[in-house]
């Protein structure tokens, strides 16, 4: 209970205080949009460039710890897909943005305060390795299956279809975020600490606006839509896949107590907002993705106790 008092509720009721404010206390939309747009496009790059940037590569990339993962996520991605085909008899779009849901894990905004709060912000090492390549990896099969699908396997180009994807990914200011920490990193010039010191000013309100923000967000979304898919969607994204992964890195790779942690706790997460993103951005699914969205981060209160309890 006091995982769930100390580590858990704290985070929440950031949301939970974005959600009132948006709803009750005049924050207009205007205004989550314009923290969420502080917190997307400016400070949660600049924290994910700050930490990739000084993060030990060779020690946090663990084969282990990635394959637990990712071998999970495509597994919910797979029961996403089947149960639009064959429980809900959807078409092969709405079923891959059914996919899209249950593979993106909100990694970054619930993951990491998650497991600092309950670990300490040396555990979130490997959180961070798996959060290099969440996006441009699942934006990548997201988008080049949904394109396919769109033509049917035919008229598009492979150049074509590169092209979209590509601009799709690179577009994205969390990614350009990760690519200019591996420069730094790689480089190993490090950058002068009076620069240090001001991206840390900025990356220390990230977390926060961003959990507010998101409150916000969640308040536009209502439960609609088919309530079994939602309910479907939520269980493969807060026990499939956290399953799978706890199963490969303690029966498979015998992951150490650090690495079974962060693999664990972003997988246990609610699908993040991205997952309603892309089925907006095709106008497919809309509804079922953001009831899922909102039911699974509500729900994920106590899964996530759960997990807590479970692992080390």
């Amino acid at each position: 209970m006091s995982a769930l008092l100390d580590v858990i509720l704290p985070v929440f009721l950031v949301i939970g205080f974005g959600y009132v404010a948006a709803r009750w206390l005049g924050f207009r939309d205007a205004a989550v949009d314009g923290v969420m747009h502080f917190a997307q496009g400016f400070a949660l790059p600049l924290l994910l460039f700050a930490s990739i940037a000084r993060l030990d590569l060779g020690r946090a990339y663990d084969p282990g710890l990635m394959l637990s993962f990712y071998i999970g996520a495509l597994s919910g991605f797979a029961a996403g897909f089947l149960a639009g085909r064959v429980l809900f008899a959807r078409p092969v779009t709405d079923s891959i943005a059914f996919g899209f849901v249950g593979l993106f894990s909100n990694s970054l905004l619930l993951g990491v305060p998650i497991t600092e709060r309950a670990y300490g912000a040396a555990a979130l090492e490997g959180n961070f390795a798996i959060i290099s390549l969440h996006s441009p990896l699942f934006y990548t099969l997201g988008i080049t299956a949904m394109e396919l699908a769109r033509s049917h396997g035919l008229g598009l180009s492979a150049a074509t279809l590169v092209r979209q994807v590509l601009r799709a990914i690179f577009s994205q200011p969390l990614v350009i975020g990760i690519l200019c920490g591996f420069a730094v990193n790689l480089l190993g010039h490090g950058l002068p600490e009076i620069v240090w010191s001001a991206v840390d000013m900025v990356t220390a309100a990230a977390l926060p606006a961003a959990l507010f923000g998101l409150g916000g967000v969640l308040h536009r979304y209502r439960p609609e839509g088919d309530l079994r898919a939602i309910l479907v969607l939520s269980a493969i994204s807060l026990v499939l896949h956290p399953g799978i992964t706890w199963m490969l890195g303690t029966r498979v790779f015998q992951l150490d107590d650090s690495a079974l942690r962060s693999a664990v706790m972003t997988a246990a997460m609610a699908p993040g907002v991205n997952a309603y993103v892309f089925a907006n951005i095709y106008g497919v699914a809309k509804r079922v993705a953001a009831s899922t969205v909102l039911v699974a981060t509500a729900t994920s209160i106590l899964s996530v106790w759960f997990w807590l309890q479970v692992l080390p």
